[in-house]
């Protein structure tokens, strides 16, 4: 069976699908509690799940600093050793923006596996205030420092895209 390949050639296994659609349907779970549509998780080098979040970054009681990258990384940070954080890899269901790519990148997170682009993702948020999506890849983020981070993605987007619909309106 052919694997789906990322921009980047890097080939996706079962497991890395199975991870990308549970941080999907933790963006359902997110959505379902009241908050944004996107969750993310981080796995070690075997797959086993480390960290889990969805969104609290919804006003009035979140904190707009609080996607679900930017917590899996810092919680993951708390956990796994620098070397044990380069071999991980976190999924999430919305390309990382430039504040969660910052983030990943100092945390020493290795791969990032993401199902919707900020392109697309734009397309399902318009204008929304909540989310005033930037128009920077996360991989040109990432080709800024000195560290590699290997990406995977967009992947499963119009999976990702079902909890989006109709939220934004």
């Amino acid at each position: 069976m052919n694997n789906p390949r990322s921009i980047d050639n890097d080939p996706l296994s079962n497991r890395d699908l199975a991870l990308l659609r549970q941080a999907i349907t933790l963006s359902e779970e997110s959505r379902q509690s009241g908050r944004h549509p996107f969750a993310a998780l981080v796995a070690d080098q075997d797959g086993n799940i480390i960290v889990t979040a969805g969104n609290n970054s919804m006003p009035p009681e979140g904190d707009p600093t609080q996607h679900a990258e930017l917590v899996v990384a810092a919680r993951a940070a708390q956990k796994l050793s620098p070397e044990q954080l380069a071999k991980s890899t976190l999924y999430t269901s919305a390309e990382p923006c430039c504040m969660c790519a910052g983030a990943i990148y100092w945390t020493g997170i290795g791969r990032v596996v993401y199902a919707l682009s900020e392109h697309t993702l734009l397309g399902l948020t318009g204008d929304h205030p909540e989310n005033p999506t930037f128009s920077l890849p996360c991989r040109e983020v990432f080709a800024r420092g000195q560290r590699k981070v290997t990406v995977v993605g967009p992947m499963l987007e119009d999976e990702a895209a079902k909890p989006h619909e109709g939220f934004w309106k």
